[in-house]
């Protein structure tokens, strides 16, 4: 299912609104959709703009379950089982994405600027797709802050796979070809969202929860895939610029950076293409930070006991935080899954460890669980010093390291023996209408 395809299949279900009153993308789109929250929305008549824009598709879980035809509560099998079975996607020579192919000129498309105290227009959405020598395909995101008509600068986190690849190319005294797909479908968004094995394509697992063909750029020897809207080619270069101030996934100001500059050869589009704004901090941008942790999260905590379910939560960043749900048969069971799931997601702050009876999703549910099963002098682990996420503001970020942070993990699970004192008692469930009856 391409974008086009999802948008008027949440039209049908009354879960797309159209905005056409004329909207700038300069604040404006960006204070609508932070107001509308959840909301999916197509601007239809962006400013000084032949796109349209849209924003929120991937704001709830059921977006994701539409976008992939199942259930919403099968998405963590289904992104399990993808990041285990890739498979390749077929190769086609006729591709929408290419329908228009023009020289590059970013001013064409409505980049949006979030805030006054960003450092520009920036890309949010884009899934990059670059060529490591050594591992081969690799497909994830870096922010883009637009410099001019032709190049950005680009967040490149430090010794991840883009990083790594380009040290590569420099060592050999060439340039990184990087190619970045705007709108591509709801799987390749998710599937690059994951983070699997060095040599683990990210476009295979994208093609495993649904077909996802892809076509050779027009300039780079890369592939892209075939259903995306917008596609722009360019290289990596050794020059470097300004990054940032950005406000990003804890709605907290990012730092000003040194990173690297890169380049665009040109553009390729479909006829009347969609461009995709991804709101920073936003519903999608969290969705699409925390979901792909939790197959990570489930897949180590399933080593050690039983897994039923894994939920990165909003209030958390959809970062920082995890809920795991696992059936407990040994009393270390719980603290076992605790030290997995740190080793599942290792920018992983905080976690909660609950039984098969609580609601993941309610979260009274799991503060009645800490406030009815947990003692903090036995059900707490703290791990001092450890490896931490440059998002978290309160972390340690020393020059040139990673950053650290202290980690900890909540057993909110019962004991094995005398369950029952620890239960919730439920009242017997009554036909209402019974009740409700009016005499005449």
């Amino acid at each position: 299912m391409n974008l086009k395809q999802f948008l008027t299949e949440l039209e049908k279900k009354e879960l797309l609104l159209k905005i056409n009153q004329k909207v700038n993308p300069e604040y404006e789109i960006a204070a609508i959709q932070n107001q509308l929250k959840e909301k999916t929305v197509l601007y239809e008549n962006v400013q000084n703009s032949g796109y349209q824009v849209v924003s929120g598709i991937c704001s709830t879980r059921q977006h994701f379950a539409i976008a992939l035809g199942i259930k919403k509560n099968e998405l963590i099998e289904t992104m399990t089982h993808a990041m285990n079975n890739p498979t390749q996607p077929e190769l086609t020579k006729n591709a929408p994405c290419q329908e228009v192919f023009e020289e590059a000129n970013l001013d064409t498309i409505p980049i949006l600027t979030h805030f006054k105290t960003d450092g520009g227009p920036y890309i949010t959405s884009a899934v990059a797709i670059i060529k490591d020598p050594d591992y081969g395909r690799n497909a994830c995101y870096h922010r883009l802050m637009k410099i001019d008509k032709n190049s950005f600068t680009a967040r490149i986190i430090e010794q991840r796979g883009t990083d790594t690849a380009m040290k590569k190319a420099f060592a050999q005294n060439k340039e990184l070809e990087i190619a970045f797909c705007i709108g591509p479908p709801i799987q390749v968004l998710l599937a690059a969202a994951m983070s699997p094995g060095k040599s683990v394509d990210e476009l295979s697992i994208a093609n495993t929860m649904q077909e996802t063909p892809l076509v050779k750029c027009k300039t780079i020897d890369l592939e892209v895939p075939a259903e995306t809207e917008i596609i722009l080619e360019g290289k990596i270069t050794k020059k470097q610029g300004h990054e940032g101030p950005f406000v990003d996934l804890t709605n907290t100001i990012d730092f000003v950076r040194q990173q690297p500059h890169i380049e665009i050869n040109c553009m390729t589009h479909k006829h009347d293409p969609i461009y995709h704004a991804l709101l920073p901090a936003g519903p999608e941008h969290k969705n699409l930070m925390g979901m792909p942790r939790e197959p990570t999260i489930y897949t180590e905590v399933k080593k050690v006991c039983k897994c039923r379910n894994v939920l990165i939560t909003p209030g958390g960043c959809s970062w920082l935080h995890a809920i795991i749900q696992i059936n407990k048969k040994q009393e270390e069971d719980s603290k076992k899954a605790i030290q997995a799931a740190f080793n599942g997601h290792t920018s992983l702050k905080h976690c909660v460890i609950i039984d098969e009876d609580i609601d993941i999703y309610n979260p009274a549910d799991i503060e009645w669980a800490i406030a009815t099963r947990f003692q903090a002098d036995k059900d707490m682990i703290i791990l001092e010093n450890q490896p931490s996420s440059s998002l978290d503001p309160s972390a340690e970020k020393p020059e040139g390291q990673k950053a650290r942070t202290a980690k900890l993990g909540i057993d909110a699970t019962m004991p094995i023996k005398n369950r029952n004192k620890f239960r919730k008692k439920e009242y017997e469930q009554i036909y209402l209408p019974k009740y409700m009856r009016h005499e005449k």
